[in-house]
């Protein structure tokens, strides 16, 4: 008999034995796990924050720091957050526009002769790298009620190359059916439709060429742009061409109800996050908060504009009881970002970085942006409270990020370097 295998017979059949180590096999190696892919996620919302109550004591820093009235419902995640303090958008002047220059760091009078000007957001950088292997390269999530939530201009918090506004996508059922529906028309029209797609901008480009000569610089910067956004539509046919053919994952939440608002739109679309993430839909998303629905949603009778100039009162209670609100969503979110397990057993935390916050301070300020970061993909310190030099670039902050993502931006809006005391 061989020592090494044996052999069963039979008149039909030949059946080994299983490869046992105690008479000699090794196994082969197994494959090596593929390293989870990491992710970037901005939460934003208008209005700032009341000052006197979810600001740390700035006196209290590093690693032995205490969470602030404001902070309280995150405690059980204090190890696993930062509070930044100090910095600020340098060209900020809007004390309303909660979200418009928040990831830019822009000079809105950047442009001679214009009275509006932007640039890409930290998203969108993150998204030129993070998302080429996604059916979505970022995801924008937004809400029907940005005009009552301090928000300003734009389609959503993000913005492309140009400083063009991203549309969002404006309530949770949107965004389940972007994510998760697949397209019921059959792929021969769907593949018909993107050809004559094709067909239309190659004759948009032919055009545009047989105008370039004679035409002045304001012209020519003009059919710059308009250049510019012929590349994304062309990156944007490529990428509908490549998912083509593949369905998309089934969800593994089920379809929110129509009509949500305030404090059961924020749970859903966190829940959307967190699906989007965990089927790598997008490795991107940004989420344009709402404030106003969130305090009809919590009964409290103040207009959320009064309620951003609060003084001792129903308006400041009213300011206090957003800002626990809105951390009891925010440490449920962390919660689901731990509890949600990658093929090699690690967390969805593990491997995304997650930015919370606002461009307005509170009431009209425009200093101290309050930025919370957690997630373990950026390589930062945790569990830590940094006071920067007053008037630090807020967009030093996402510049530590992308780096800290495998991103080598070397400048990012206003950004004038890296938070080295940031990094891990």
């Amino acid at each position: 008999m061989n020592t090494r295998r044996h052999f069963l017979r039979s008149s039909s059949a030949l059946i080994t034995l299983p490869a046992l180590e105690s008479i000699g096999f090794k196994a082969f190696a197994a494959p090596k796990t593929v390293t989870p892919p990491k992710r970037m996620v901005f939460l934003g919302f208008g209005w700032g924050v009341t000052n006197e109550t979810w600001f740390p004591d700035v006196k209290k820093t590093g690693a032995a720091w205490e969470l602030s009235e404001g902070l309280k419902p995150l405690a059980r995640h204090q190890k696993d957050i930062t509070v930044v303090q100090g910095c600020s958008n340098k060209y900020a002047n809007e004390a309303h526009w909660g979200s418009t220059f928040w990831l830019t760091g822009a000079n809105r009078y950047a442009e001679p002769g214009q009275s509006f000007h932007n640039s890409i957001s930290a998203d969108q950088v993150a998204a030129a790298h993070l998302g080429q292997d996604t059916r979505y390269a970022s995801i924008q999530l937004n809400s029907p009620d940005v005009a009552n939530s301090g928000h300003g201009p734009g389609l959503s918090m993000a913005w492309d190359v140009r400083g063009k506004p991203l549309a969002g996508l404006e309530n949770p059922v949107a965004a389940f059916h972007r994510l998760f529906s697949n397209d019921t028309t059959p792929l021969s029209e769907r593949q018909a439709m993107l050809a004559q797609k094709r067909s239309v901008l190659d004759a948009v480009q032919e055009d545009a060429k047989r105008v370039q000569q004679g035409l002045t610089k304001t012209d020519i910067d003009k059919l710059d742009e308009y250049y510019q956004s012929i590349r994304d539509i062309e990156v944007r046919l490529g990428k509908d061409e490549q998912w083509l053919s593949v369905p998309k994952t089934k969800p593994p939440i089920s379809e929110p109800k129509e009509g949500l608002a305030g404090k059961e739109e924020i749970k859903v679309m966190y829940d959307l996050i967190i699906a989007a993430l965990q089927t790598d839909s997008t490795r991107v998303l940004t989420y344009r908060q709402p404030v106003g629905t969130l305090l009809q949603s919590l009964a409290l009778k103040v207009a959320p504009h009064d309620m951003s100039h609060y003084s001792p009162g129903d308006r400041m209670a009213a300011s206090q009881k957003r800002d626990t609100t809105q951390s009891e969503l925010l440490a449920g979110l962390i919660d689901k970002l731990k509890a949600t397990k990658e093929a090699d057993g690690s967390s969805l935390f593990d491997h995304t970085c997650l930015a919370y916050g606002s461009n307005i301070r509170s009431i009209h300020f425009l200093d101290n942006c309050p930025t919370l970061l957690t997630g373990g993909a950026a390589n930062i310190k945790l569990g830590h409270h940094l006071v920067l030099p007053k008037d630090t670039p807020l967009a030093n902050v996402w510049l530590t990020l992308l780096n800290g993502m495998g991103i080598n931006a070397e400048r990012h809006g206003d950004s004038s370097g890296v938070v080295k005391q940031l990094i891990a």
